[in-house]
């Protein structure tokens, strides 16, 4: 497939990945002790350093191109995810709670291998002295991140800067322990925030800031307990995380996919601009790609649509229509102001997260420009309407929907 970074790399980009990659390494078994197959490096990165899967997961190293880095031979490691645990000699948090000295987990899976006092999802022995420290991850990928800009500041090139914070087990720094009153969650945040402004800084002093566009966003919407008892919820107050929007993290209302995104392109948009532009991160690939001058054919982009016009403010439409998902592969599509949730089995609130799924037995259909908060479900007085979006959604599935959704859901609606 047609990734961004060797679209780029075609017209001379260099091309970076530093910090959380978690979309999967390797090909199928991953030879953690020695060259990992299958890595960014093999879709268009020319330098990679990412932690090996996710703060909450085993092994908890950093993997710097193809390998761990600071393994040692004569400790190698072994990972297993789901079962038992496979190697009794190794603490986890479910039988050894007194060992967790960072923060314990809130849910049925943060309790496996304990790593620098948390427990973590999976098992894992060996490795030893390559294993993070939690407290210095955002410093470590910061300096790398630095790194490359200034060995590339002569060059063309494209870092994409995947800060790990505010992801579970959120566990800051010594400088931004307790500078909020949030507990972890507010500290990180904080964290993350100075890491930004570093970077901005380190473009600055390189000369570099009024040549180079930087977009800000996230992946998910938010959540507060993930896991992990870190009084987010408590400290979050009153305070509405995901603001006017409905759900959070996994759900299929807008909290869950419709995010912040922040565009800064000095001399080429007007500054504090607000788009209401439908658009999506899938469109960074074509948009990209045209802006460096290697405009892609609608066969290689896939499902991302060239809005460059989008990105620099001068576009405050967008999109047409647009497909999100929620958690287990369940697809909602949204049309101008429009957003039709087909019928969908299951629960209606993640019990241990607090948020709402999304999930009902009826369609839901929503005017966003009326109603943000979804709140009020027009589509008993609008089937044309339903018929309609759902058409749009099953052909925009062609002939590979997905597989785990609700079978009933064409004879539902």
């Amino acid at each position: 497939e047609r990734t961004l970074p060797n679209t780029l790399s075609v017209v001379g980009y260099k091309t970076a990945v530093i910090g959380k990659w978690h979309i999967g390494l390797g090909d199928g078994h991953i030879n953690w002790n020695g060259q990992i197959d299958k890595t960014p490096l093999d879709v268009g990165f020319d330098e990679s350093y990412i932690m090996a899967a996710t703060n909450d997961r085993v092994p908890c190293v950093f993997v710097a191109g193809r390998e761990v880095e600071k393994l040692d031979p004569k400790d190698p490691i072994e990972v297993v995810y789901g079962g038992e645990n496979p190697f009794p000699e190794i603490p986890t948090g479910k039988t050894n709670p007194e060992l967790l000295t960072k923060m314990r987990h809130s849910d049925a899976q943060h309790f496996d291998t304990i790593v620098n006092g948390v427990g973590r999802i999976g098992f894992c022995r060996g490795g030893k002295a390559a294993e993070w420290k939690d407290e210095t991850m955002s410093e470590v990928f910061l300096d790398k991140a630095k790194s490359f800009l200034k060995e590339n500041q002569d060059e063309s090139f494209f870092l994409y800067y995947a800060l790990h914070q505010p992801h579970v087990p959120r566990i800051p720094s010594a400088r931004f322990t307790g500078v909020t009153n949030k507990g972890p969650r507010g500290d990180v945040i904080a964290e993350l925030d100075w890491c930004v402004g570093e970077i901005l800084q380190e473009l600055k002093k390189l000369g570099l800031d009024e040549d180079t566009i930087v977009v800000f966003s996230s992946d998910n919407g938010p959540v507060l307990d993930d896991g992990y008892n870190d009084d987010s919820v408590e400290k979050c107050g009153t305070h509405k995380p995901a603001g006017p929007l409905r759900g959070g993290k996994y759900s299929l209302f807008d909290g869950g996919a419709r995010v912040p995104m922040i565009v800064r392109a000095p001399g080429r948009m007007t500054p504090g601009t607000e788009s209401p532009a439908l658009f999506s991160h899938a469109d960074f690939l074509a948009s990209f790609a045209s802006l460096a001058d290697n405009t892609l054919a609608p066969e290689a982009a896939a499902d991302s649509k060239e809005q460059s016009a989008v990105l620099l403010g001068k576009d405050l439409k967008g999109r047409e229509s647009l497909v999100t998902e929620g958690f287990g592969a369940k697809t909602v599509v949204r049309q101008e102001n429009w957003v039709f949730i087909p019928p969908y089995k299951g629960p209606t609130l993640f019990g241990d997260k607090g948020i709402e799924t999304g999930n009902s037995k009826k369609p839901q259909l929503f005017d966003l420009h009326a109603d943000i908060g979804q709140r009020v479900n027009l589509a008993p007085k609008m089937p044309e309407k339903i018929k309609a979006l759902h058409d749009l959604l099953k052909s925009i599935h062609g002939e590979n929907p997905p597989t785990d959704t609700n079978p009933e859901t064409v004879a539902s609606v």
